[in-house]
């Protein structure tokens, strides 16, 4: 099947995010008309906010890319926030979406949602085998019930909802805190002031022994365009590199990026998480996508776009 989008008109949930932003950069290109909602004006956790706002609007495609996120630290400090406002965020707009005939949604889910030990490289069908990972089984949880509901509102009513579970994500707006953010961004910060305050080592959380994938934002936003116009079935799917690295690696790597020189020292006092998750991108790969950004070519340009935002702020 194929679904132009070319003169229609797309709703992007959470545009100011790293992903929503990343996706409506791509959609410049594609020739539809792009809405988007404030936050001052519609709060994706009230359901009637959501409702009034499609119903209003009536758009013809919608990207969920609308989410509250955070690394490991937020996870395990606001479990009820990350569990209640993702599953309120993904139910409203599915469900709103569903009353005013949107004609195809794109759920952005987390490679999260997969178990803890599931088998590597991890597939599709590994969902819902196994426990989940508990240092992020709350944001996960919310994430199955949102692909899930898609996949319910498919069956039942035979919508065009699809859900896609991209691997781990950076780039430009990304939250970056060296504690409460991703360890891609965390780590770019501590790197960063430990150069400007000529710190002799930089404390890094768990072992370095993890591995795990990384994904540009903007090669995720390319699949997004092309799961929308190519991609309808109500099983999620990957979107990844199919590669990985070590935590310690990625570390080195944004050392050499902020021009760090100084020593890592690894606090294996704190958790490492999962260590091993790298996804199955075998069936978008047949689809005929695959990603064009190399990890050490976004993380330079992803630290080039962070340093401008710093003199910004000046």
């Amino acid at each position: 099947m194929h679904f132009p989008i070319a003169g229609r008109r797309v709703f992007v949930a959470g545009h100011r995010g790293m992903v929503g932003s990343a996706c409506m950069r791509r959609l410049s290109h594609e020739g539809c008309t792009v809405l988007t909602a404030d936050r001052r004006d519609v709060n994706l956790i009230e359901q009637q906010d959501v409702r009034k706002f499609l119903q209003d609007s009536r758009p013809d495609v919608v990207i969920v890319a609308a989410a509250k996120v955070g690394g490991i630290l937020a996870n395990d400090t606001y479990p009820a926030e990350f569990l209640y406002e993702n599953l309120m965020i993904a139910s409203n707009i599915i469900e709103a979406s569903f009353r005013a005939r949107v004609g195809k949604l794109l759920f952005l889910g987390s490679s999260c949602v997969y178990p803890g030990a599931a088998p590597q490289p991890i597939v599709e069908s590994a969902l819902l085998s196994g426990p989940l990972e508990p240092t992020n089984q709350w944001y996960a949880v919310a994430k199955i019930a949102g692909l899930k509901l898609c996949e319910a509102y498919r069956k039942q009513y035979g919508a065009d909802f699809i859900s896609a579970m991209p691997s781990n994500l950076y780039g430009p707006n990304d939250y970056f805190h060296p504690e409460r953010s991703h360890v891609l961004p965390g780590l770019l910060q501590r790197f960063h002031r430990a150069r400007l305050d000529n710190l002799s080592e930089v404390v890094c959380w768990g072992s370095g022994r993890p591995r795990r994938e990384f994904l540009h934002v903007d090669d995720l936003a390319d699949a997004c365009v092309f799961l929308l116009k190519n991609y309808s079935q109500d099983e999620t799917i990957n979107v990844g590199t199919g590669t990985d690295i070590t935590i310690a690696e990625l570390a080195e790597l944004i050392a050499s990026v902020t021009g760090y020189e100084g020593k890592v020292v690894w606090d294996q006092s704190k958790p490492d998480g999962t260590m091993l998750k790298r996804m199955d991108v075998s069936r978008l790969t047949e689809l005929g996508w695959r990603p064009q950004i190399p990890l050490e070519e976004g993380v330079a340009a992803t630290y080039q776009w962070f340093l401008q935002q710093a003199a910004l702020r000046r």
